[in-house]
């Protein structure tokens, strides 16, 4: 698969429902022999199992959207260790798992896939025009 938005995401962006400045939003690091990315169906952080989620979740800090790109600091994901990790998830925070929307999927990234060894894991953004991702 190749980075992409989720649908339902995609939908609340259109609808106001997802607001990339003021939302909560958080980052995960994902086995993706434990979960299959099914973006036009999955729509919360329930739809991902816990055993797939290897690292985080890291609340994503100093966002922007100059451009129409969504951006943000890098992110730490410290001391992680456990399976290998071949994506990145992108989801609001609303509180409970079963409603707090799925943002993005990526698995095209330099470092990735990566086996932890127990070390931190920096996450560096795209600096380029499109940043994380463009809507």
């Amino acid at each position: 698969m190749a980075n992409t938005l989720y649908d339902f995401a995609r939908q609340r962006f259109l609808e106001a429902q997802i607001n990339w400045l003021s939302d909560v939003v958080k980052v995960i690091l994902v086995d993706t022999g434990a979960y299959t990315a099914q973006t036009a169906v999955h729509q919360y952080l329930s739809d991902i199992p816990t055993s797939a989620r290897i690292a985080g979740p890291v609340t994503l800090t100093a966002k922007s959207t100059t451009g129409g790109a969504a951006d943000a600091a890098d992110v730490t994901f410290t001391a992680v260790s456990g399976a290998s990790i071949e994506a990145i998830i992108i989801y609001v925070d609303n509180g409970a798992e079963a409603t707090s929307p799925l943002i993005a999927y990526i698995d095209t990234a330099t470092g990735l896939p990566i086996t932890p060894n127990g070390g931190d894991i920096i996450v560096t953004w795209d600096n380029g025009s499109n940043k994380i991702f463009k809507v």
